[in-house]
């Protein structure tokens, strides 16, 4: 297995290169409409064909590179259940897709947003921004729930094994990976904490409205479409 982590600096987002080897198919996790030029550039170098685009709920703070990238090279979107109506296929929790020998197993995480997705891949899984390091995505807008992110965490990504390892999507603080049991001993937000004590801290937070919410919501709805596309595209 190939495996990149990509970083776009506006929106501290991550983007994840995934490649089997064998096939040479290969999947990009939570792509940024930005980093199109640089993420496929890299997929040639590797020598690597796109086949799919993961993403992980309908982002607020950037736009989606995937619509883009099904153009440019004819791939599958791959979204979750209530996500981006122009996906290619929609999944729910159990769920299985394969990118070549690759196979990642859908988590439903709601949450964050309610059609929030993690895919677990042997001893990795991609959270998106339902867990972070030492932290997790806010709740307040997109039908989020403090109550549901919680069991999100405890039931679903916290029953994974300790040793295995947590990208997410963003980082703030320079940190680039974490694991299951580091966020279990060490999160701030949830570890050791009962349900309504997370749900008055994630109250609490009193975050600014995400710049570019108007404008990324509607078009990752459309997988990242900010205007109709060209006849015959």
């Amino acid at each position: 297995m190939l495996f990149r982590q990509l970083f776009d600096s506006e929106s501290s987002t991550y983007t994840y290169l995934i490649g089997d080897e064998s096939t040479r198919q290969a999947v990009l996790i939570d792509p940024v409409l930005e980093q199109v030029d640089r993420d496929l550039r890299v997929v040639s170098e590797l020598g690597l064909v796109l086949t799919h685009v993961f993403d992980t709920h309908v982002h607020a703070d950037h736009v989606t590179a995937s619509g883009v990238l099904r153009e440019r090279t004819r791939c599958q979107v791959v979204a979750g259940t209530g996500g981006a109506d122009a996906a290619d296929l929609h999944v729910r929790h159990g769920d299985t897709v394969y990118v070549g020998q690759c196979a990642f197993q859908v988590l439903a995480t709601p949450g964050h947003t309610d059609d929030s997705v993690s895919y677990l891949l042997g001893d990795r899984v991609f959270t998106g921004d339902t867990l972070m390091v030492r932290g997790n995505g806010r709740t307040d807008f997109q039908n989020g729930s403090a109550s549901q992110l919680y069991d999100s965490i405890t039931r679903v990504l916290f029953q994974l094994p300790d040793a295995t390892l947590v990208y997410p999507g963003h980082d703030y603080h320079g940190h680039t990976a974490t694991s299951i049991g580091e966020e279990k001993r060490h999160n701030p937000r949830i570890a050791g904490r009962s349900r309504e004590e997370f749900i008055q801290v994630m109250n609490a937070l009193n975050l600014p409205r995400p710049k570019k919410i108007d404008i990324a919501v509607p078009a990752n709805r459309a997988c990242g479409r900010t205007e109709p596309p060209a006849p015959g595209a």
